[in-house]
């Protein structure tokens, strides 16, 4: 029984792929290397290093090296290359395997796939795909926005108003990616993609109301599936003994799967128009990524007040 990983069953749907290996039952195998393999030197009998729980891809250049070899050298290949229990072999451009592959795949029970596809084209899918599937995850209760196209996570202790923000941003054009639990996977060290989880998808809880469908009140132009995690917005009772930021000097940060993202803590007292300082804090976070800070500008305006002063 293989370890739990990236189903081939999913991989097949996701990338349309033709199953040649009909006979086996692909919701049994999985693979759990975000990588894959073009066995150029193991066709050749090299197998020093050789990374066997990866996907191996047969292209134009493989193919062309199998039609030299005589039928018997190709079964011989085959044999060898299957035996080593790979997760499974794709074949692309359109080609389709001769009876003696289809043997060594039935006899090690390794399922063989193909696709039309560019081989240097599907293998770019593929990884993506998988760098998906497999990377570290977790899950945080809070709201998920896309914002002018920054990824917005909105957190907070349950009936602080985090869903009722998400409302008001969606009514005011942006979109909801998720209410209540937030997926999110460390795609690499600089992105993490924020989902919702499948039975929650477009959904929002409204206390005193209950749930609501965004996409079939709104329309479908107010729902996101995914989106990548740019800023965090955690919601926060107001206290008037706390001091609170008023210029933003200096950021602050939370630990998302060991990468730190930048997040304002914002104090909820009545006339507060969260959406409005939702919308802003993304504005600026973007102005920011773009190299102007306001803070900075202030300083700078301080500073040649100061030496207009000095030179008078």
């Amino acid at each position: 029984m293989k370890k739990k990983g990236a189903k081939l069953s999913d991989i097949a749907r996701q990338l349309s792929l033709v199953n040649f290996t009909d006979k086996i039952n692909l919701e049994e195998h999985s693979v759990q290397i975000p990588d894959i393999n073009r066995p150029a030197l193991q066709l050749n009998g090299f197998y020093e290093h050789f990374e066997a729980e990866r996907i191996q891809l047969l292209g134009m250049v493989e193919n062309a090296y199998l039609r030299q070899k005589s039928p018997e050298e190709r079964a011989d290949i085959f044999e060898t290359l299957l035996s080593h229990d790979i997760p499974a072999m794709i074949l692309c451009r359109g080609f389709e395997p001769e009876d003696s592959l289809l043997e060594a795949a039935y006899r090690h029970n390794i399922p063989l796939l193909g696709t039309s596809a560019a081989t240097s084209q599907f293998s770019s899918e593929l990884i993506y795909y998988l760098n998906l599937q497999l990377s570290p995850a977790t899950s945080i209760h809070g709201v998920l926005v896309d914002v002018y196209g920054e990824g917005l996570l909105i957190t907070g202790e349950s009936g602080i108003g985090k869903s009722e923000a998400a409302l008001e941003l969606v009514r005011r054009g942006h979109r909801l990616v998720a209410d209540d639990v937030v997926e999110i996977r460390k795609i690499n060290e600089h992105t993490l993609r924020g989902s919702a989880p499948g039975v929650l998808r477009h959904l929002i809880e409204l206390r005193g109301i209950g749930i609501i469908d965004v996409k079939s009140l709104f329309g479908v132009e107010c729902v996101k599936d995914s989106q990548n995690i740019d800023l965090v917005i955690r919601l926060q009772e107001w206290k008037p003994d706390q001091e609170y930021d008023r210029l933003g000097l200096n950021d602050e940060h939370m630990d998302i799967l060991g990468k730190d993202v930048v997040c304002h803590s914002l104090p909820i007292r009545p006339g507060r128009n969260l959406a409005v300082i939702c919308e802003t804090a993304a504005v600026n976070h973007r102005q920011k990524k773009m190299g102007y800070n306001a803070v900075e500008e202030l300083y700078r305006r301080m500073e040649d007040n100061m030496g207009e002063r000095l030179d008078r």
